[in-house]
């Protein structure tokens, strides 16, 4: 529903904005897909609005996307940035993080986005919110405001004055208020058309004797199941030779952990998709990390791999 409320609110904010646009002689924007826009100079997203709207989380999202990102950058060197990236064949798309920050920047703002817009195909997004949840998040975030006003209301109003004419260029106007940093995301790519990265799935073996992975988002502790370390045949090899699979999945104490782990990430992973995360990392470890948990590691990459999901598996410790 929420995202439902914002495309709406979006709609008419855009309609807004083109009326506004035909009145002075502007050209007005048609869609956002940047399917649309064919030709060989890249295309160039504008992030910009109210500290606390968004911005950073929007920009991720684009850059996320595939767009090359740049923040703040003075009005000055926009079009000359522009005219790199067009001299690049590896940068299709742009985005660009305009606020308040750059207050001194912000007075040629204008006649760059003018610039640019008779020589590139841009899209200009403003973000904004409530008052309240504005300041509720600057709360949260134990933050000050840029503008360091004598109150976080004051800076508000503010920036609202200084960023008008911004919000006045502005092809797509998004109310952040009612969403999640999901629901923004979410909402950022499907109005530019951007299908993102794609969910990555990395499984990892380790050694709790060396240190737990610090990138892990999941662990799990396999020492419980006998150790092929302790057999002489054995020892010098490693999980991801044959005898060594044999001896740890010929325990059904084993096989039952491997199938009920497996029945908890095939639940995770929707989950963790559907939140927006990009990507996933599950860390199994023994006592060394190289005997049971690369074995793990293997037969859970291969049970979770399905099309769309890519599945890559790694061995720290061997």
């Amino acid at each position: 529903m929420l995202f439902t409320n914002a495309m709406t609110a979006i709609t008419a904010s855009s309609n807004r904005q083109n009326d506004a646009r035909a009145k002075k002689g502007k050209p007005g924007k048609e869609g956002g897909n940047i399917q649309e826009h064919p030709g060989k100079k890249p295309f160039i997203v504008v992030i910009t609005g109210l500290s606390g709207s968004g911005k950073t989380l929007a920009l991720r999202a684009i850059e996320d996307s595939g767009f090359f990102c740049v923040d703040n950058l003075p009005p000055e060197f926009i079009e000359e940035f522009a005219k790199v990236a067009a001299d690049r064949k590896d940068v299709a798309n742009v985005g660009i993080g305009i606020d308040i920050r750059e207050r001194g920047f912000l007075q040629g703002m204008d006649a760059a986005i003018d610039s640019l817009r008779k020589s590139h195909r841009i899209m200009i997004i403003f973000l904004e919110a409530s008052r309240d949840v504005i300041i509720r998040r600057f709360k949260e975030s134990r933050r000050p405001h840029p503008l360091h006003g004598e109150s976080i209301e004051d800076s508000i109003d503010t920036e609202m004055v200084v960023l008008r004419s911004m919000r006045e260029q502005a092809d797509r106007i998004i109310d952040t208020t009612a969403l999640t940093p999901h629901q923004l995301r979410a909402l950022i790519t499907s109005l530019l058309g951007l299908k993102g990265s794609g969910f990555r799935v990395l499984v990892t073996s380790f050694g709790f004797k060396f240190g737990v992975p610090q990138n892990a988002d999941l662990v799990f502790d396999a020492r419980f199941l006998p150790n092929p370390f302790f057999v002489d045949e054995l020892k010098s090899l490693s999980g991801l030779d044959e005898p060594v699979k044999k001896f740890v999945t010929a325990q059904p104490l084993a096989m039952d952990f491997i199938k009920r782990l497996e029945d908890l990430l095939q639940f995770l992973i929707p989950q963790y998709m559907g939140e927006g995360k990009s990507s996933l990392t599950i860390a199994i470890g023994c006592t060394g990390g190289r005997h049971r948990s690369p074995v793990l590691a293997e037969i859970m990459a291969a049970r979770l791999a399905k099309p769309g999901v890519p599945v890559n598996v790694s061995h720290r410790d061997l």
